[in-house]
This record gives structure tokens, sequence and C-alpha cells, in this order.
């Protein structure tokens, strides 16, 4: 791109994100590879429209990990860490040290020196956060034993990126001497130049201790300072001043600025100004940390990997393998059923976004060369994109045929009762229905088909029994001819679809009553004949609407009458909508119409409520002051 400025070069990168990113995000693959996509199609090996000079970009972009890993410093308070240490460290721990040596004899048989071995098993130990949660979350996985261990996992891989970085630069003294090492950081001279090793450690400790003191001591007052302006743009400045402020201390030591903002971030992790540090510097950590991505993409020799098809195919596969074997492992270890080991073990199995910036810092550092380098880059991009596609295989291939062996051993329990009401599912939501109908005498017979929680429950004095509802056997046993009522009280969706189908072919004189998410689902369950459906926070959320307004000085029976207005006119839209769902132009103009409708209704009568101010009495607070006054009287 010779002689273009830089808005060009701005409106080159800004284009090819919002245009990328969106799409890949639709098609499941997640915003990061969007970035990576990005930055290929506007390439060297794509259109062509940046070259050597993306290079430069690169290094103002990764200011973007820099901030990622401050915030990341601000989500990980003392009391997190300490309460998640078991399966953070065990099981985080057991994974990257595993891979490590697994990846590093690899590389060491393959005649790599131990040094550029370490380096590239360290880079390869990690998984990519970004897509995994995304992942698991679209999926609802997250609650699972499977996606709490992933988190673990990957929560340790954040924090150990940290002392990854710091080891790079004493590899590269081994390789190529001191002096590299130190330059690389800065780009200059160093504080710690020309001392002893001691010397450079006790200056290193010595700025490291500043940090932590300065963080507990100084940083809030001055931010005390800042805020009393009131301005916002000002305390904008001085986080930005604090990120910027720390990584130039420690390049100055010759240490990776990552490794101080991330102290930094921890430190100010129970500040009461967390939540606004986050709130500015999460838009240029988002958008330093896409252009990093989009730098990477561009970076990527595709030449190569079009050249050496077969040896990216060995790569990816290899690296894949490894990881799955590790991790199959260390799920095993921590006795994880079997179907959540598999999950657990394809969510982790690939390569991750801090491989870009590791991989770049060694080769910077003179640890491995780009001829190393360039290869595994490409192998990782590619496991990464494959990451969606491998889940997929994992459910609907791995899982129905040796997902649920564990599972299958224990039988469903036998049940020698029969009671009006069956509630399938005992969560939060089923156990608070469950109890309330047994304090009022009404006899429930209770199904979970999570092992775990039914011996849990029974520790409680709850009568429990295992089984899955989506069985018309244990339905029967359960009592299901003689039963009134149908208690649905899980959360997935298309289970509660299932079982609603069987009910009503089997045992059509059942009542169901079930819990939906949204709207969406609730036209669902209305298409199949269920008239009892709830949505999980309705109700939660007009109770947060009545005391709202009640704090606002409204009157209680005001506040009651209007939301009384809106469930009904809620409820009766709700209705109006389902038959016109599938026409998204009708659907948003006659959804638009009935919250216009109902904002005049409700406008309207608190004008007529005003205008008789004797009907909207609130005895909560008559109770309060004429309690108040007989009480002063009193005394």
């Amino acid at each position: 791109m010779q002689g273009e400025g830089l808005f060009f070069q701005a409106f080159v990168y800004l284009s090819a994100a919002v245009i990328s990113v969106p799409l890949a995000k639709r098609f499941g693959l997640g915003s990061v590879l969007g970035y990576l996509i990005a930055g290929f199609a506007i390439g060297p090996f794509g259109l062509h429209l940046i070259g050597e000079e993306g290079q430069d970009v690169m290094h103002f972009a990764e200011f973007g990990v820099v901030m990622m890993l401050f915030l990341i410093g601000l989500e990980l308070r003392p009391s997190l860490l300490w309460r998640l240490r078991g399966p953070i460290l065990g099981m985080g721990g057991l994974q990257v040290g595993l891979t490590i040596a697994a990846i590093t004899s690899v590389g060491m048989f393959f005649g790599l020196s131990w040094q550029a071995a370490l380096a590239v098993g360290m880079t390869l130990s990690l998984s990519s956060t970004a897509i995994v949660l995304q992942t698991l979350n679209e999926k609802g996985l997250m609650r699972t034993d499977a996606g709490q261990s992933a988190f673990s996992v990957l929560l340790f891989q954040d924090i150990a990126v940290i002392p990854m970085l710091a080891i790079m630069p004493i590899l590269a003294v081994k390789v190529v001497g001191g002096g590299e090492a130190g330059a690389s950081h800065g780009g200059g001279t160093t504080w710690v130049e020309g001392f002893s090793g001691w010397g450079q450690a006790l200056i290193v400790a010595g700025v490291i201790a500043f940090i932590i003191i300065a963080g507990l001591f100084l940083i809030r007052p001055f931010f005390r300072y800042v805020a009393k302006t009131r301005l916002r743009e000002l305390f904008t400045a001085a986080s930005l001043l604090l990120v910027i402020g720390i990584s130039l201390l420690m390049t100055k030591v010759g240490l990776s600025p990552a490794l101080g903002t991330f102290l930094a971030g921890v430190v100010l992790a129970n500040s009461e100004y967390r939540h606004e540090l986050e709130g500015d510097i999460e838009p240029f950590k988002g958008l330093l940390l896409g252009l990093f991505f989009i730098a990477v993409g561009a970076s990527i020799d595709f030449g190569l990997i079009m050249a050496k098809p077969g040896l990216i195919g060995m790569l990816v596969v290899g690296l894949i393998s490894l990881k799955l074997v590790v991790l199959l492992i260390v799920g095993g270890t921590f006795k994880m059923r079997h179907d959540q080991n598999v999950l657990f073990a394809f969510s982790l199995a690939q390569g991750g976004e801090f491989a870009f910036v590791l991989f770049s810092f060694a080769v910077q550092n003179h640890v491995i060369s780009n001829t190393v380098a360039n290869p595994l880059i490409g192998a990782v991009a590619l496991s990464m994109a494959l990451t969606p596609l491998a889940l997929i295989v994992n459910d609907k291939l791995i899982q129905p045929r040796f997902g649920t062996t564990e599972q299958e051993k224990r039988e469903a329990d036998s049940i020698d009762e029969e009671n009006p009401v069956i509630i399938a599912g005992f969560g939060n939501f089923g156990s608070i229905v469950g109890r309330l109908l047994r304090a009022n005498d009404v006899g429930i017979t209770v199904l979970e088909h999570d092992s775990d929680r039914v011996e849990l429950l029974r520790k409680l004095g709850l009568k429990v029994f295992y089984g899955d509802a989506c069985r018309q056997d244990l339905l029967h046993a359960a009592g299901a001819e003689k039963a009134r009522i149908l208690i649905l009280a899980f959360n997935d969706h298309e289970k509660t679809l299932h079982i609603v189908h069987m009910v009503r072919k089997h045992y059509p004189h059942l009542t169901i009553f079930t819990r939906s998410s949204g709207r969406t689902e609730v036209f669902d369950l209305l298409d199949i004949g269920v008239h009892h459906v709830y949505r999980e926070t309705f109700d939660t959320s007009l109770k947060v609407g009545i005391d709202a307004l009640i704090a606002l000085g409204g009157r209680s029976y005001q506040a009651q009458r209007a939301t009384k207005t809106f469930r009904h006119h809620d409820e009766d839209a709700t209705m109006a909508l389902r038959h016109v769902r599938h026409d998204q132009k009708t659907y948003i103009s006659l959804a638009r119409q009935r919250i216009e409708d109902l904002e005049q209704l409700m406008l309207s009568e608190l004008r007529d409520t005003e205008e008789h101010l004797d009907t909207g009495w609130d005895t909560t607070y008559v109770m309060e002051e004429f309690g108040g006054k007989r009480k002063e009287k009193e005394s």
C-alpha cells in the first residue's frame, strides 16, 4: 500500500472487520475467526490491500493483548481465585503441564533444541478462550461438569500466559545472549542492562512490588481525585494512562508489559472503580485486539499452507489428537463422567488466540525461527476453525454411541408411590414448586435425571427418584395414568417438546405445566396444546417493577394495579403475536402497535387514578406514618 495515508489504512481494516465478523458469527465460527478471515482477505494472499505495513500495525495492536490481560486481572478477585483453586490449579495445571511435556518431547524428537521445543510446547498447550466459551454458551453447556471444568482450565491457561511471556526472554538468553532479550521488549536500553543476574532480579522484584503497593495505596486515591472532576473523558484518560504507564515500566526492566498490567488488574479487582475501569478499557481492548487478529490473519503464510498441505494437515491432526488424549487423561484423573469427559476434551482440543502472541514473541526474541513458527501458526488457525465442527461430530456421532455409558450403568429407580402431581426436573425452579406443594399437603412424585443431584437432594431429606422423564415406561411407573398434573421444570426446550408430544399421545388427561425462557418457546408450546406456560423471569421482572415504582414514591395500590394491567396486556399480546410470528414484517408492526397501545392505556389509567386519589391509598405508608406518630406521642 505505497503512498496511501493513515485514513485509508483505517478504512480498510475497519471495513474488513465490519464485513467479516458478523458473517463469521452468523455461521457459528466466532468473532476471532472473523477477524482472522478479514486479515486473510485484505492481506498479501487475498486482495493485497495491505502489505509490509501490516507488521507495524501488529506491533501497535499488541497493546490490545496487554489491555486484555489487565481486564482478566480485574475479573480475578482473590476470593474467586481461592474458591476455584482446586479445579484451576489441579485440572488446569495438569493439562498445561502434560501438554507442554508431550509437545516438547515431540519437538525434540524432530530435531528442535530444547529451548525451541519448550517454547512450542508452552504455546500449543493453550486453547481458545473466545471460541470455547462462546460455543459452550450457545449450546447451553456452561453449567455442565464439562463446561465448568473447561472454564477452570481456560482460566488457568489465561494466568499461565503471564509466566510464559516472562520465560520467553530467558530462553532467548540461552540461545542468543542477554542483549537480544532485553532489546526485544522495549526496542531500546533497559534499566537492568549492566547489572549482574542478582541485581537484575532485585530490580525486577522491586518494580513488581512497587506495582502491587501502588495498586493498594496510591492508585485508588488517584482515581478518587480524578473522579471528583465528574468528567468521564478524564477518567478514561486516567485509565489508559495507568495501563500505558505500567507497560512502559515493565518494558524498562525487560519484562512483558502484560505481566505488570495483569498484576495491577488483580490488585484493583476489589476496588470500587473496578467496573468503571472495565467500561473505559473494554472498547479500546476490543478494537485493538480485533486489529491484532486482523494483522495476524494477514501475516499467516497461506502460500506455505498451499505449498505444503500435507505438513500443515499432519500438524493439525497431530495437535488435536495429542490434546484430546491429554484432556481425556485429565478428565479421567478427576473422575468426570464419561460423556462429560468426552465433551470436555473435544471443547479444548484446539490451539488458542494467545498462540499468535507467543509465537510472535518467540520469533522476536529469536527463540524459534519463522520457518518453525509459520506452519504452526497456520495449524493453530485451522484447528480453531475446526472446533465448531468437532463439537458437532461429538454431539451427533460420539455422544449417542459412547457418551452415556456411565449413566446407563445406573438403572432408573423403582417408584413405589402414586401422587396427583409429577414433577420432572428438581433444580432451582422445580424444587421451589415442589416444596410449596408439599408444604400444602399435596403429594408429589419427583423425577430427576442428574444422579449427583439426586444424591444431594436425598441427603437434604427430599424424596427424589432417579430417572429420565422422556421414557414412557418411567412415567407409567410414576403413576401418570392416575396423576392429574405433570410439571416440566427443566430448561431443555427440545426435551420439553418431546415429553409433551409423548404425554399427549399416552396420557392425554394430564394437565401440563411447564417453564420457558422466552416468547419463542411459549409459541411452540401453545401450538402443541400446552396452555400453562410460565416465562422464567416474567414474574420476577414484574415484582422488580412494582418495587421500583414504590421506591420512586408511587402508591402500592397503583403499582399493583399497573402491573396487573401490564400482565393481562402482555398475555393478550402473546396470543395475538403467536399467529403472525412467521411473518416478520407483520410481527414487528403488530408488536410495536401493542407496545404503544399499552403505554397509552396505562397513562390513561394513571391520570384517572390521580383524579381519585382516595382509591390509591398505600396501606403500608399509612400504617408506618400513623404508627410512627403514635410512638412519638407515647415517648
